[in-house]
Formats: structure tokens, C-alpha cells, sequence
């Protein structure tokens, strides 16, 4: 068995304002970085549309059709001060969902071990009938429903290491008793939520602040001592990853000081509790990452984990 990577062309046509920090050039970067031979062996592909049965659980009709409708012929729409549209965004944004449901479909079918979803925009700050943070549909929270509803499963945890709080999946899923959500970040930051205080209607969400300047050492203890025990004693029955990359010393956009080595040993211990768990059952998707290069580099060390676990189920 392997691991699986689905992306999509059309992931390249959601074109946002030149300077804008979320660009095509990040997805470019990461197909040319899983372009390289060490990647040969990864089961390559193509994300479908997402369906609207999937994304109606997240978002309302109004919502869906007033983004629908905005979508311009030429050019770009504004959604929010960070988040535009351009012609084919809503077929990227369709693509990102469909790949994540595809992804969960696939591992849990036994059709690989584990999977990463290339795809863009982003998704977990788009709330319920709210887009904002570069993101328009909640990618990872409609996958995890879709684990429920489609495929029968009664526990899904979802982990978010982006930089920024994932308000919009925690928006999505805050009275969803069957989905625990743990979420580390820098606060203060973007979006200004992710306190220790926001705890979902069962206590199914778990945010773990993490201070500006922080590194490693920070992140470890944020989530081997916190974090992933709490999510191993309920015992989810797959995995999804909000897969962000911002957290590196070198983004743009944040002030966290994590090394490319701290990508692969988080996802080495996501691996540890999906073995332990779920017959490592992960499915991780792209959120953010907006230094070209370390980005790049960081998608490549998480995906070679992904691998390797996927072959022998190795700690590392």
C-alpha cells in the first residue's frame, strides 16, 4: 500500500490580486517539489468536484449561491478584505473539497494507507455562511462530515497546525459532539480567536495557544503533552490534518520559529496516534505556508512521513 496525493489543475486557476500572500506560485511550488524522484512512488490522483450533498452540511443554500453569484467573467471579486474570486475559483474551491472526500473515501476503503490533498484555496477559515482568511468552503470540516454521513464512521478528530487559528472549522463543527477538533496557533494573531475558553458545545474542541517567538520546544509540549493524548483517549477512527505550514521561522505572515524538522516529527506523532487508533488512518489537507521555499520543503518532509509510515509504520 502507499500513500495517496490528489490535486487538480483547475487548483491553479483561483488567481487572486497580484501581492496577494495566498498566489498560485504556492501550489507550483509544492508540484515541483513532489515532482522529485524520492515522491515516484505516491499514488497520484486527480481531485473530483466536490459534490453539494457534502458541502450542504457545512454551508447553508443562501450562502453557496451568494458566493455562486459573485463569481466574476474577468478579473477579481472581493469576498472580504482577504478573500477574492476569479473566474475559476469556484471550480478550485469544488476541486479542494471534492479532494478531501475523495482522500477520506480512499483510506478508508483500504485503497491506500494514508493521503495528502494538494489543493488550493485553502479552507479553515471559511465559517459556516461567512468566507474570510483566503478561504471560501470549509474543506477538512465537510470531509469529516462526510466520514460521518457517508461512510458510517462515529468518531473523527481533526488536528490543525497552521499558524492561525482554524476558526472556521471550529465555526462549522462547534455543536458536532461526534468531532473533536484540536487547533495550536499564535496569539494574538489572525483571526483573534482560538482561546483556551472556546471549547464547543460538548467540550469536543481543544485550542492550544502558542506565544510569538515560540519554537520547538513550545510545539512539542503543546502537542505530545496535550493535544494528542487528548485526542488518543476517545479513540477517533480516522485522522484528518489541517495541513498549514505558516509556523516556519521563515513565513511572511506569522512569528512562530519552527524548523522544516518540526513538520516531520508533528506528523511522525499524528502517525503514532493514527497506528495507535485508527490502523493509521491520515488524511491531511494544504492550508497555509506562504514563504515559496520553505513551504515547499516543509509539504515535502510532511508527505515523505506520510510515506514511510504508510510503508512500514515506523516511528521516527
Amino acid at each position: 500500500m502507499t500513500t495517496a496525493l490528489f490535486t487538480h489543475p483547475d487548483c491553479l486557476k483561483h488567481v487572486n490580486p497580484p501581492g496577494h500572500p495566498e498566489q498560485v506560485a504556492r501550489l507550483e511550488a509544492i508540484n515541483a517539489r513532489l515532482a522529485a524522484p524520492v515522491f515516484a512512488p505516491l499514488d497520484r490522483r486527480e481531485m473530483p468536484l466536490g459534490a453539494e450533498s457534502d458541502i450542504r452540511r457545512a454551508h447553508p443554500r443562501d450562502y453557496l449561491e451568494r458566493v455562486r453569484g459573485q463569481v466574476p467573467s474577468e478579473g477579481t471579486a472581493k469576498l472580504d478584505p482577504d478573500t477574492w474570486l476569479s473566474p475559476g475559483s469556484w471550480e478550485a474551491a469544488l476541486r479542494a473539497v471534492g479532494g478531501v472526500c475523495a482522500a477520506v473515501d480512499a483510506v478508508l476503503a483500504g485503497e491506500a494507507d494514508n493521503a495528502f490533498v494538494a489543493a488550493r484555496p485553502p479552507g479553515h477559515h471559511a465559517e459556516r455562511a461567512r468566507a474570510m482568511g483566503f478561504c471560501i468552503l470549509s474543506n477538512v470540516a465537510i470531509a469529516a462530515l462526510h466520514a460521518l454521513e457517508v461512510q458510517g464512521l462515529r468518531r473523527v478528530a481533526i488536528l490543525d497546525f497552521d499558524v492561525h487559528h482554524g476558526n472556521g472549522t471550529q465555526n462549522v463543527l462547534w455543536n458536532e459532539s461526534r468531532i473533536r477538533f484540536a487547533s495550536s496557533h499564535q496569539m494574538p494573531l489572525y483571526p483573534g480567536s482560538g482561546g483556551r475558553h472556546e471549547k464547543g458545545a460538548y467540550g469536543q474542541i481543544r485550542n492550544v495557544p502558542l506565544p510569538e517567538g515560540s519554537g520547538d520546544e513550545a510545539m512539542m509540549e503543546a502537542w505530545q503533552d496535550e493535544i494528542l493524548p487528548w485526542v488518543a483517549e476517545w479513540e477517533p477512527e480516522l485522522v484528518l490534518v489541517s495541513a498549514g505550514f505558516d509556523a516556519h521561522r521563515a513565513d511572511p505572515l506569522a512569528g512562530l520559529h519552527w524548523e522544516t524538522a518540526d513538520f516531520a516529527w508533528l506528523t511522525h506523532r499524528i502517525c503514532d496516534l493514527a497506528d495507535a487508533c485508527c490502523s493509521g488512518r491520515v488524511v491531511s489537507t494544504l492550508e497555509g505556508g506562504y514563504d515559496l521555499e520553505a513551504l515547499a520543503e516543509s509539504v515535502g518532509e510532511h508527505v515523505k512521513v506520510l510515506m514511510e509510515r504508510g510503508d512500514d509504520g515506523q516511528a521516527g
